[in-house]
């Protein structure tokens, strides 16, 4: 029996919170996540309204101190911050499929490649939205640098087009299979697109990954829960 096979069963799972916004592109990789899991059923989304600043606020700072979305509540009242935490408790939790890797190979490639997605691009085009466009507004931007924005606009266009180098080999962004790091990506790309930062012409490999992925399931949920404008 594989690790996996040894998690619980999804009906088993015990409901959760997810304090996030609904077309926000950090907490689009748990939603995706989630999808992916079959556990969108047995979460309960508390939205933190982004755009007004919420997750900068006193009443959410004590329960996240990073002011970061989402942050996953278990029944007990343990909290868990930071996407990539919140997807390795979700793949400990059930079974297939499996986000973060099965063997130890799998599961370093996957974590080495989620890295750089946040790294190089995602983190990059978050930098580039809060320091050099009017982001989420002077309640929450107290301090811009336009021209270090400015840097991270053209890292994250680097970023782009070394996953374009990847995916000219490989199906996915870690390898074979679907992962953590494809998800990760995609944020990066749900983000380029709120900022209109586009895609260069060239990356054709990154262009047709992108548009695989828009047909997997768990996208296609987390684009109707965006549509619905809530949970």
């Amino acid at each position: 029996m594989s690790p996996s096979q040894q998690r619980a069963d999804v009906s088993t799972v015990p409901e959760m919170k997810i304090y996030d916004w609904f077309n926000g592109p950090y907490p689009a990789r748990v939603r995706i996540a989630l999808a992916e899991k079959g556990l969108l059923p047995k979460i309960e989304f508390i939205p933190v309204n982004l755009w007004t600043g919420e997750h900068k606020k006193p009443e959410f700072l004590a329960i996240n101190y990073s002011g970061t979305l989402p942050v996953l509540e278990l029944n007990d009242g343990t909290l868990i911050a930071e996407c990539t935490a919140i997807t390795q408790y979700l793949d400990s939790l059930v079974g297939e499929p499996t986000l973060t890797g099965e063997t130890p190979l799998e599961k370093g490639l996957i974590h080495m490649m989620t890295k750089r997605a946040e790294l190089e691009f995602l983190d990059a085009v978050s930098v580039y939205f809060h320091h050099a466009t009017p982001g989420l507004g002077p309640d929450v931007e107290l301090y811009q640098n336009a021209e270090w924005g400015g840097r991270m606009r053209d890292k994250a266009i680097r970023g782009m087009r070394y996953f374009d180098s990847l995916l000219k080999d490989q199906p996915f962004v870690a390898g074979e299979k679907f992962s953590m790091a494809d998800i990760a990506v995609l944020g990066g790309m749900i983000f380029a697109s709120l900022v209109q930062l586009p895609v260069p012409g060239e990356c054709l490999a990154l262009r047709a990954w992108h548009a695989r992925m828009q047909e997997r399931p768990s996208v296609r949920a987390w684009r109707a829960m965006v549509e619905r404008g809530a949970a």
